[in-house]
């Protein structure tokens, strides 16, 4: 089956790519996509090469980008390019198929006319044909019968359920009372330090209040001696082409900005992505990317709020465990059994860890 490989975005159009894309993701939007390149987040300086894949007569679409390190995906498979590095081969090139910098679920394989094993057979020869080491479909849906030559791997996130809450109150009614008065504890100690916070859609951010969050964004990268990935040209593209799939959320004390946070508003869920503060105020990140979230999420009827990767402290807040999936293919015949039986056990690991962590939720009953 023909694949048409695209360099950038912006040589397909919007209108080609909302004939196949149906999906109301802001994830999946051509402006989101196409933002991350115009903005250099994502380009061949930064290890991102877009390499965007159309199947057939603008049948399918895949989001892709060839890749020469493992930064930004999620999960993790350093220890295979090492394995690979020991004996004397390459690793990469790779192809990723997945969001960049965004370990959130959503489905990677567009199209309305194409069967998933199509699509999987068409990008595994694209990779054969142009000698691609391996294949990664990140974050994407489970596969109810996953194609024989992909590996399969989890990895565990916490999320919130809206039940159809009236309120956080009504929320919290589901928690033991210790549970419950730990939470209270916690919002109360925002009022007590005298922290006023403001919600502000994409319409409503002012550059002085971009500049805020981008320098708070980029400190608590820098804290952890990291590079954000993102740069605030993105940030502000972003605002400007999809205002009302933004929300700022800005702490301040006595008028003074101490912190904020970044959410993007993705169909019928939230996603709290970024975060940064310039004080330390005590519980301020729980409220601003946990509890505010939870509250809009509450009055505006989404129904899943995805806060981020990782992070075992959110299942005491409510946080419920979930599986995502992602699918590997190794080119290397020498290797496939080695991480096949890797991924097997990471699988199994896994399954017995996110048991364990549903043990520790506060609920009166598990739910």
């Amino acid at each position: 089956m023909k694949i048409t490989t695209f360099p950038n975005l912006n040589k397909y159009s919007e209108t080609d790519w909302n004939e196949v894309n149906h999906s109301n993701s802001t994830l999946l939007n051509w402006h989101f996509l196409n933002d991350l390149e115009l903005s250099t987040c994502v380009s061949d300086k930064a290890g991102w090469s877009p390499h965007h894949l159309a199947i057939g007569e603008n049948e399918g679409l895949l989001p892709s980008y060839l890749k020469e390190h493992s930064w930004g995906e999620f999960v993790f498979d350093w220890d295979w390019a090492e394995a690979y590095e020991r004996h004397g081969l390459d690793y990469y090139p790779k192809l990723v198929t997945a969001i960049p910098f965004t370990p959130v679920s959503s489905d990677k394989l567009i199209s309305q006319t194409l069967t998933q094993p199509e699509i999987i057979e068409a990008v595994i020869s694209h990779c054969k044909f142009y000698d691609i080491h391996s294949w990664h479909l990140l974050f994407c849906q489970k596969m109810t019968k996953p194609h024989p030559d992909l590996f399969e791997r989890h990895t565990v996130q916490f999320h919130w359920f809206n039940r159809d809450y009236a309120d956080f109150d009504a929320f919290l009614s589901t928690f033991t009372a210790r549970q419950r008065k730990n939470v209270r504890k916690e919002r109360q100690s925002i009022i007590d330090q005298n922290i006023e916070i403001t919600h502000y859609s994409g319409a409503d951010i002012t550059n002085e209040l971009l500049d805020y969050f981008f320098i708070a964004y980029q400190s608590s990268y820098l804290k952890r001696q990291h590079t954000p990935h993102l740069n605030r040209d993105f940030f502000a593209r972003l605002i400007a082409n999809l205002p009302d799939r933004i929300l700022l959320i800005m702490a301040s004390h006595d008028d003074e900005f101490v912190a904020s946070a970044f959410y993007i508003i993705d169909d019928n869920q939230l996603l709290g992505r970024y975060w940064g503060c310039s004080k330390e105020v005590n519980n301020l990140h729980f409220e601003l990317c946990y509890y505010q979230g939870i509250d809009y999420c509450i009055k505006h009827g989404l129904i899943l709020f995805n806060p981020g990767a990782q992070g075992e402290h959110k299942i005491k807040r409510g946080f419920e465990p979930v599986t995502t999936y992602s699918y590997h293919w190794i080119a290397n015949n020498d290797f496939r059994p080695a991480i096949k039986d890797y991924c097997e056990q990471e699988c199994e690991q896994l399954a017995h860890y996110k048991d364990q962590c549903k043990t520790l939720l506060p609920f009166k009953k598990l739910i």
